[in-house]
């Protein structure tokens, strides 16, 4: 017989330890007993007669609110022990610790689980904050110690699930028969059950008869594998971005192809059990080639899994997702995109800037300062472009910044056009440099971090925020965080 382990040999812990262990009573048909007949009692009573028990509320003079509860028997006198003989649960409200204390005796005689209202001493269990799309129901608890901030992490969890999921959640009953005559295969299966999963969070209404949902779900996965495609916009980097649908893209991927720029606070919001692999494209340094990376999604969804391919900012903002679409559809491969919020707009957000203000700009162009040359473009037109009613957002422009600012100059836009440099925006290390389309000319632009180029009269209209300072030199303002 092998000998236990001493606490030094002990195995590490597959699991952070918890401060309270979450478990969902079966209460259905069971009695319930309450204590007291005040406003907190009767919420609780109400609770545990949602939850389907046979409720008992013992109180010698209940108040309105418990009086007025329909289906429970009321009692009006105080509890003895044989009330709880065969109770599953006793919830009471004490307010003095003696009458505390012997109520808990009298559970723990009987060998009920028992509650005494905000008093965590006399308390086997607690009751945390509900979101309630039964069958579906999410409790949440921080152990007393903030009881405000359980509130507002459940009226998170309740904007991000639907009102009619509870609907979706017994149609996956009906379902479950169907789908395993209709998609033998096992990842295609997966792959079915996870587009019922992405409706179910998605859909405005109730879920459509068996049959509909059955073709719905089916018909969107590669039917010899049931592999496919999202292409995620993974926005500028913080993960607070992202939108709904790419976090549930993240969640339901079997493989994660990456870019380089992509921050390790979004990757954290992906499915654990998701292989990541990096497939960053960088200017000057060695990198996936997009033929590469056109193949590797194509291997992978072959092989039946979930591809999420997440891209910095959005995908069809100079993403090349349409060369990755276009081999995809090609192959037979179903591909989707998930937008994202590209850079241009969070910086915009982060300098309090309006693109297109009507005093200063009518329109806006995105401008990419970096061919597959490694130089400007070629063939763009400079003269549309030096537009003063046009803002312009210049990205992967940090080694061609001089060049287009004395092209911008030579067409005529003034030199003193406000310029913003934005490195690294929405991240921890974000930097802005206030300077004009004369001081671009001498100014080392960083090429370390991503970094987007603002060009525009609607600039100047921006906010300075309070608590910074700026440094002049150059030409260029640098903005310090104190």
């Amino acid at each position: 017989m092998q000998s236990p382990r001493t606490p030094s040999e002990a195995a590490p812990a597959r699991m952070a330890p918890l401060a309270r262990l979450p478990v969902f009573l079966d209460l259905n048909g069971r009695r319930a007993i309450i204590g007291g007949g005040g406003a907190p009692a009767a919420w609780k009573a109400e609770l545990l007669a949602a939850a389907g028990a046979e409720v008992h509320v013992f109180a010698a003079e209940p108040g309105a609110e418990m009086a007025a509860l329909p289906g429970i028997a009321l009692h009006h006198r105080a509890i003895v022990p044989a009330d709880l003989e065969d109770a599953a649960i006793l919830v009471a409200d004490a307010e003095e610790d003696g009458e505390a204390a012997s109520l808990y005796a009298m559970a723990k005689a009987a060998g009920v689980p028992c509650n005494i209202i905000d008093r965590p001493t006399f308390c086997d269990f607690t009751f945390g904050a509900i979101v309630n799309r039964s069958p579906v129901v999410v409790g949440i608890t921080t152990d007393g110690a903030a009881p405000i901030l359980g509130q507002t992490i459940r009226r998170r969890i309740e904007t991000l699930l639907p009102p009619a999921l509870g609907g979706w959640t017994a149609a996956a009953k009906a379902l479950r028969g169907l789908i395993a005559k209709a998609v033998p295969d096992k990842q295609a299966r997966r792959a079915a059950w996870e587009r019922f999963a992405d409706l179910a969070i998605t859909a405005r209404g109730a879920a459509p008869g068996p049959e509909e949902l059955l073709a719905r779900i089916t018909e969107g996965t590669d039917s010899a594998t049931g592999g496919r495609v999202t292409l995620v916009g993974a926005g500028p980097g913080d993960a607070e971005l992202l939108t709904l649908k790419a976090v549930r893209a993240l969640q339901s991927a079997d493989v994660i192809l990456f870019d380089d720029l992509v921050s390790a606070e979004v990757l954290e919001l992906a499915r654990r059990e998701a292989k990541r692999m990096v497939v960053g494209k960088r200017g000057g340094r060695e990198s996936c080639s997009q033929a590469d990376i056109n193949a590797l999604m194509l291997q992978l969804a072959r092989q039946g899994k979930h591809v999420v391919r997440l891209k910095s900012g959005d995908p069809m903002i100079f993403g090349r997702a349409g060369e990755e679409i276009e081999t995809l559809e090609n192959a037979g491969i179903p591909v989707e995109v998930v937008p994202g919020i590209t850079a241009a707009l969070a910086a915009a957000s982060r300098l309090g800037v309006s693109l297109t203000h009507r005093d200063a700009a009518q329109s806006v162009r995105f401008l990419t300062g970096h061919s597959r040359k490694g130089v400007l473009p070629e063939g763009l037109d400079w003269r549309g472009l030096a537009d003063p009613a046009t803002t312009l957002m210049v990205y992967m422009g940090g080694r061609t910044a001089s060049e287009a600012a004395g092209r911008l100059i030579a067409e005529g836009l003034s030199a003193d056009t406000p310029v913003r440099i934005v490195t690294a925006v929405s991240r921890p290390n974000e930097k802005v440099e206030r300077t004009t389309l004369a001081g671009l000319l001498e100014t080392s632009v960083p090429t370390d971090d991503p970094v987007l180029i603002a060009i525009g009269r609607a600039l100047a209209l921006g906010r300075r925020e309070a608590g910074e300072t700026f440094v002049e030199g150059q030409g260029t303002q640098r903005r310090i965080r104190r």
